[in-house]
């Protein structure tokens, strides 16, 4: 910070013993070191300060290019977006599930095809057989 060599800094010590005296060094390196504690202090919070208002100021640039991207999208899109959408913004409705009872309808015409393979279990049975099989005993 100040590029203070090892010889700089013996040369600034023997000087304070000597101005100062050996008694009184102590007392005036505590009230150095909290001088240079509150500057310390007093410069991060003008830094912090400085950050703030460069981010502050990059944000609203970052917000001016956004408005007028959007704006420009907005005048090559007038109608909100792709054919076949609301205006409302919204995306287009998902296709409709097909329901159980579909499902129980579809099961029972494959069932009408094969008579003997489904005949023992229900229509609306919703495990598989797998899970309905005995577990093997543990030895």
């Amino acid at each position: 910070m100040f590029d203070i060599g090892p010889t700089e800094l013996l040369l600034i010590v023997v000087v304070a013993v000597i101005v100062i005296g050996p008694k009184d060094l102590p007392l005036a390196l505590r009230t150095a070191g909290r001088w240079i504690g509150r500057i310390r202090k007093v410069s991060g919070q003008f830094r912090a300060g400085f950050d703030a208002m460069v981010r502050e100021a990059e944000m609203q640039e970052l917000e001016e290019k956004w408005k007028a991207q959007n704006e420009k999208i907005m005048r090559e899109h007038p109608n909100g977006g792709p054919p076949g959408t609301e205006q409302t913004g919204a995306y287009p409705a998902a296709p409709p599930q097909p329901s159980v009872s579909a499902a129980s309808a579809e099961a029972n015409a494959v069932a009408a095809d094969n008579p003997d393979e489904y005949r023992d279990r229900p229509v609306d049975d919703p495990t598989p057989d797998s899970a309905t099989a005995e577990k093997p005993t543990e030895r």
